[in-house]
């Protein structure tokens, strides 16, 4: 029948000079044309014999047909990491999803780093090279996209961020800690029944953490998108090579005097209240960027509760991991004038189902009409809001930081006390992996930036709600009762 199918016969519509001199329904025309065609169909059958019986004898000779036509190459499905730098404005995460979504890209992660005035997606999805590249401009039209790069051709440092809650008993609490031990991960809650685990790597180990830990069965998973920077090239040849005066305090004596001074002239003209007095010291001018490229410290500033019950609350959200689904939903913020302060999303403990971590500024009253519109969505399954509860909130860092021989000893000393971790080190820079809340990104960013940050890629805020119901916010300033310490 599937042979039949694909070589069925269609009438076909005689022409004029046939219907005049044949005519249309008695005569023969209409015969002779599906004549022709079945005539042809036999041909083709027989050709397509010829070529299997050639195969079948191992003939290395070629079985070439008069209608034969060379065979399209195409380029193969497979993953791209793609990093989009913009100036954040109101309905900008919604105008980027809706690219995607209207080509039927489905987003497999999204990773967004905020602030008041900037934003870097990372964002991972599948398709072909050709298809991509199409994305890629049209990304490139859209208002205040500064820049769009695809880095999936090159070496490039890769992390993602998940917290997963497991059942846990006494039997089988030794196992787990032993494997939380060897994938390096880190217990941030304890409960009677459940242990809540951070584990950052790269996506390989992402998926055997979830693969080892599955048999304890796996209560809630949130993971954010993954982020990505380029791997630092050797040599003077790199981009940020001598990008900062802080990391090379010997280039005045080496740099030309020419150099040195239309350097300085530079700085000067741009920044004219611009000192090089005390610990500060400006930032060489790099052709490669139209405007400094780096997110600051002071991003997404989540405040807590003022006098008018304006505060920062935390949604979890499950959603179908289907095409189109983010662009609905940042749909829904946008039209009602929300600002997302921070945005993960990345897949939930179900198969098929997504989970959508976000931060939006707003009243218990305006958030809760929020939660109202979101539950109408067919994709929607579950919507809470955890900020009025105890939960565990991690986010992760990758920052590249400008450094020479004398420098990178400094900066590995800061970066032990934060407890971050050097994942990528050349002769000009060095690259740190930090985890940790809001608080923790910020103090080490402004102790890093006198020695010149290169590139930063951040996450968004994973939050889970903690099963031993302990608030560290409560517990602040507040004496430790007599009975717990017995």
């Amino acid at each position: 029948m599937a042979a039949i199918s694909t070589h069925t016969i269609l009438p076909i519509k005689p022409t004029q000079s046939s219907i005049s001199n044949k005519g249309f329904l008695g005569g023969s025309g209409l015969f002779d044309l599906r004549k022709n065609e079945l005539s042809k169909y036999r041909v083709s059958v027989s050709q397509q014999k010829l070529v299997i019986s050639a195969i079948k004898d191992n003939n290395n000779a070629s079985v070439s047909t008069p209608e034969s036509s060379p065979s399209v190459g195409r380029s193969r499905v497979r993953r791209h990491t793609i990093s989009v730098f913009v100036g954040d404005e109101s309905g900008m995460i919604n105008r980027i999803a809706g690219v995607f979504a209207r080509r039927g890209y489905n987003i497999e992660s999204l990773a967004v780093g905020l602030n008041k005035d900037k934003a870097l997606f990372t964002i991972v999805v599948s398709g072909t090279d050709r298809v991509l590249q199409q994305v890629v401009e049209q990304l490139n039209k859209l208002v205040n996209v500064l820049k769009v790069e695809d880095l999936s051709s090159e070496p490039q440092v890769e992390r993602e961020l998940m917290l997963v809650k497991l059942n846990a008993n006494e039997s089988n609490r030794a196992e787990i800690m032993w494997l939380v031990d060897i994938f390096r991960a880190k217990i941030v809650d304890i409960a009677e029944d459940s242990l809540t685990i951070e584990v950052t790597g790269d996506p390989g180990k992402m998926v055997a953490v979830q693969r080892n830990f599955s048999k304890f069965g796996i209560k809630e998973l949130a993971t954010t998108g993954k982020i990505a920077l380029r791997r630092e090239r050797m040599g003077e040849s790199a981009p940020f090579w001598r990008f900062s005066a802080a990391s090379y305090p010997d280039l005045e004596g080496t740099m030309p005097i020419d150099s040195l001074s239309e350097t300085t002239s530079k700085a000067l003209e741009a920044q004219p209240n611009l000192t090089t007095g005390g610990d500060v010291y400006p930032t060489e001018p790099y052709d490669g960027f139209s405007m400094n490229q780096i997110l600051d410290a002071h991003w997404g500033v989540l405040d807590n509760e003022d006098s008018a019950g304006l505060r920062s609350h935390t949604l979890s959200l499950l959603v179908n991991d289907c095409p189109g689904v983010l662009n609905i939903v940042t749909g829904i913020f946008s039209r009602r004038g929300y600002n997302i302060q921070s945005l993960a999303v990345g897949p939930a403990e179900k198969q098929g189902i997504s989970r959508i971590t976000t931060v939006v500024p707003g009243t218990d009253e305006s958030i809760g009409k929020l939660v109202q519109q979101l539950y109408k969505l067919i994709d929607i399954h579950e919507v809470r809001d955890v900020t009025h509860m105890p939960f565990a909130e991690r986010e992760l860092m990758l920052i590249k930081i400008a450094v020479n021989a004398v420098a990178r000893r400094d900066v590995l000393d800061i970066a032990s006390i934060f407890r971050a971790k050097a994942v990528d080190v050349s002769d000009h820079t060095i690259t740190l992996e930090l985890t940790g809340d809001l608080d923790k990104m910020v103090a080490l960013q402004r102790l890093l930036e006198p020695y010149g940050i290169c590139e930063v890629a951040r996450t968004g805020r994973l939050a889970l709600v903690r099963e031993s119901k302990v608030d560290s916010k409560y517990l602040r300033g507040y004496a430790l009762p007599i009975d717990a310490c017995s």
